[in-house]
């Protein structure tokens, strides 16, 4: 649900004959924020991570569980981000679907990789890596502190959807400008896999020599959001309400 409807906003904005075409940033940054609001609402017995960096940064901030009596341990951990990349993968085939017409009339091959994946506008693979690194701490550590600090029960749909949806959308008008703000690696890793195997016409490259960089800045970012909030959020007992 998150990568469908995130992907399909920025399919409107930037291919050709769409109604929502040239519609801006701002645009796309609302859109992938409620696209976050849907897929914490539809995902919420999981703990509604959607994103590795988040499920990374929890057991960093030594929480017990994933939501919904998941425990935190090495099976659970590979469960989530498996399921995670296959539904960025799935999200963005349908996304392919809903749009193939258009994807068909689009000329400019870096505007079909753009739906799929993040791209710098300056490309500098240290510098889009510490921006990525600077979104995603700020994700995952405001998502903890949401939750009041390192506590059993983890994930995004302990807080309710909307506080998510409106962080994604700051961090994107706030943050997103350098590198499209992936915050995710799954989001950006498994769009550009379908984008790589789906036959799209004209598509060009998948742009891989870029692909490491929306993967590892937000897993660093998540694990040290993770790491800082177990120093400098206050724990809840959940049991006791202390």
């Amino acid at each position: 649900m998150l990568v469908l409807l995130g992907t399909g906003v920025v399919a409107n904005v930037a291919l050709v004959k769409n109604k929502g075409f040239n519609g801006g940033f701002l645009m796309v940054n609302i859109g992938w924020g409620l696209a976050v609001y849907a897929g914490v609402i539809v995902a919420y017995n999981s703990g509604a991570h959607l994103n590795p960096a988040v499920t990374l940064g929890l057991w960093a901030s030594g929480a017990t569980e994933f939501g919904s009596g998941v425990p935190v341990n090495a099976l659970s951990i590979l469960a989530y981000l498996a399921a995670e990349m296959i539904g960025a993968i799935l999200g963005a085939v349908f996304c392919w679907l809903a749009y193939k017409r258009h994807f068909d009339e689009e000329p400019d091959p870096a505007n079909k990789l753009g739906v799929f994946s993040t791209g710098p506008a300056i490309r500098s693979y240290g510098w889009n890596l510490v921006t990525e690194i600077i979104g995603t701490f700020v994700l995952v550590f405001v998502v903890i502190a949401f939750g009041g600090g390192r506590q059993g029960d983890g994930g995004l749909a302990a807080l309710g959807a909307l506080p998510v949806a409106l962080l994604v959308i700051v961090i994107g008008t706030s943050l997103g400008g350098p590198t499209g703000y992936a915050i995710n690696p799954a989001r950006d890793l498994g769009p550009r896999i379908a984008h790589a195997f789906l036959p799209i016409k004209g598509k060009g490259s998948s742009d891989w020599s870029y692909s490491w960089v929306p993967v590892v800045g937000p897993i660093i970012g998540g694990l040290l959001a993770g790491v800082a909030s177990y120093a400098l959020l206050p724990i809840i007992h959940v049991a006791t309400g202390a």
